[in-house]
């Protein structure tokens, strides 16, 4: 697959940025593969399945009754932007996996969208505090450019891993690539080592 190149201005080095990363400030790039969808939060429902003891599925309404989480910090794009002291707030995946009960033999997680998009992750990296299931940025609704009204956040990896308009969790005992693992992109994405395509 041919690289695209990359375009950005890059604004100087500081702490906690990634290499080939640059500071995109108070901006917020919106990047899609999909057509924005329009979601009505009464119909729409979260789901926990796959591999686990309990299927589980929440409601809008009950996914807000759970114990809250948020998260501050900064997002990488695999575009070479980076935005730093975000806020989001929802909750943490920890707690829907703790109802679900992944079983024993569930070693990756396949996160699907309300569009079909999918993206694939090792179940490891959305536990222990690293990944939440967010519907607000900066204490308000979050945009629904940006994912809205709910979207996948796993901030450790580049953003695309970060799956916008977030229906659905399903644990696997194998790696299953989604979209863009298919069509060239790293595997897992990381960050700090550079993971944008296949072979880096």
């Amino acid at each position: 697959m041919a690289r695209k190149p990359f375009v950005g201005r890059r604004r100087g080095q500081r702490a906690g940025l990634p290499p080939g990363q640059y500071d995109t400030g108070p901006q917020w790039p919106v990047l899609t593969a999909e057509v924005t969808p329009r979601i009505d939060t009464t119909r729409w429902t979260m789901t926990v399945d796959g591999l686990v003891e309990q299927p589980t599925r929440w409601t809008w309404d009950e996914l807000h009754a759970l114990p809250p989480s948020a998260y501050t910090g900064a997002i990488h794009c695999v575009t070479t932007w980076s935005k730093f002291d975000t806020q989001f707030a929802g909750v943490s995946v920890d707690t829907l996996l703790d109802q679900a009960n992944p079983q024993p033999s569930a070693s990756h997680v396949l996160a699907t969208s309300t569009t079909g998009y999918t993206t694939n992750m090792p179940l490891d990296h959305v536990r222990g505090g690293q990944a939440w299931i967010v519907w607000t940025y900066n204490h308000k609704p979050l945009p629904i450019e940006h994912g809205g009204p709910v979207r996948l956040l796993v901030p450790h990896l580049y953003f695309w891993k970060s799956a916008k308009w977030i229906t659905r969790l399903t644990l696997l005992d194998r790696d299953e690539q989604g979209f863009w693992e298919r069509n060239g992109y790293h595997n897992l994405g990381d960050p700090w080592r550079e993971q944008r395509y296949w072979g880096d």
